[in-house]
């Protein structure tokens, strides 16, 4: 309350606002953990993942014993945040968020803000935002790098009537993610923490640009929001912010044309159990799947989790350390197109992240 663009009236401010985090690994965990040390009064936190010993690197909310126990994430979060701060109120879901829960968790949400590792759900976050008027604060780090942009949606391809405490001009809205990233990159086109590992330092810098955008923003301070695309790389020390206030595109799917396929599940990876094999098929959506996979290469970024082997027409192998409900070896086939066959599991929701640790998008 002493700082002067904050006050009183931004901190009671902090205390009626509602934001919505959704990944609760490295990202999520230090973004919640700030949001509820400055007082943001509801945290709804998703997350559908369990807690690893390699989370701990940096993965600051959660302990060995958290391990111990087979916590699973948000509801580890949960516990931990009440204990810092028992004014907040905390909403743990331990679910997959997707097309068909997105609008129901975000109910009476005034900002969003990203702890994801996969592009398939941040465009659906950002369909989320561009419908129904409210902002996104979109963050990403693996290995020694991370980038963070604010998304402030324009009116035109609203969809309901916005309910967010936060309020700007139309000079004030931004381009939406799909403007800036078109295009999701391919699966297994890019490093994930599980492939390439994460600098703890650099979670900690693009999730503190994230809680500072979100607390200016829930405290109206508008006009202090980084309007850039914000870059890191904090091991050549190397910072730059890219101007996109020029990249709004008209013909963009989201904000221009109002085509919210991924809250509508259309561009959704698709999921399907096979009969009689102990086994989940991923089909990734036709865009993501239109360039082939270097399988070649995919088997050696494998190989320090299990034994991996490829041809030119398939991946095979197993994983050391991820196990299945029956309680055996999980294994992985993978074809050009980036389906996969993932063996071990029933779950979708196993196999959908299973699929997003190691092979990405």
């Amino acid at each position: 309350m002493l700082l002067p663009a904050i006050g009183e009236s931004g901190q009671a401010a902090l205390g009626s606002s509602h934001a919505l985090i959704v990944g609760c690994g490295a990202l999520g965990c230090a973004i919640a953990d700030g949001l509820a040390r400055a007082g943001v009064g509801t945290l709804t936190i998703v997350d559908r993942d369990i807690i690893e010993i390699t989370n701990l690197q940096r993965q600051i909310l959660y302990d060995e014993k958290d391990v111990a126990a087979g916590m699973p994430k948000a509801a580890a979060a949960k516990a931990r945040l009440n204990a810092i701060n028992s004014a907040v109120t905390i909403h743990a879901h331990v679910d997959d968020f997707n097309h068909q829960n997105a609008e129901r968790l975000a109910h009476s949400a005034d900002i969003i803000l990203d702890g994801l590792d996969n592009f398939e759900t941040r465009y659906l976050l950002n369909d989320l935002a561009v419908s129904r008027g409210l902002p996104y604060v979109y963050g990403g780090a693996v290995g020694v790098s991370g980038v963070s942009m604010c998304v402030l949606p324009h009116d035109a391809t609203r969809q309901t009537e916005s309910t967010t405490s936060v309020k700007w001009s139309s000079d004030q809205s931004t381009p939406c993610l799909r403007c800036v990233f078109p295009e999701a990159p391919p699966p297994g086109a890019t490093p994930t923490c599980d492939t390439a590992g994460v600098l703890g330092p650099i979670v900690m810098m693009i999730a503190a640009h994230q809680v500072a955008h979100a607390i200016k923003l829930l405290t109206g301070n508008i006009n202090a929001i980084d309007r850039s695309l914000l870059s890191i790389d904090a091991w050549d020390n190397d910072i730059r912010r890219f101007d996109i206030s020029g990249a709004r595109n008209p013909q963009c799917p989201c904000c221009g044309q109002g085509q919210f396929d991924f809250l509508r599940g259309e561009a959704a990876q698709l999921t399907a159990a096979l009969c009689g094999r102990d086994a989940v098929q991923i089909t990734p959506p036709a865009a993501a799947a239109a360039s082939a996979l270097d399988l070649a290469s995919m088997a050696r970024t494998l190989a320090s989790h299990g034994s991996f082997s490829s041809n030119r027409f398939l991946l095979r192998g197993e994983f050391a350390h991820e196990r299945g409900e029956n309680g055996s070896a999980v294994e992985l086939t993978l074809f050009p197109n980036g389906r996969a066959i993932i063996k071990g599991v029933h779950s979708s929701d196993q196999a959908r992240a299973i699929y997003a640790k190691y092979i990405g998008a």
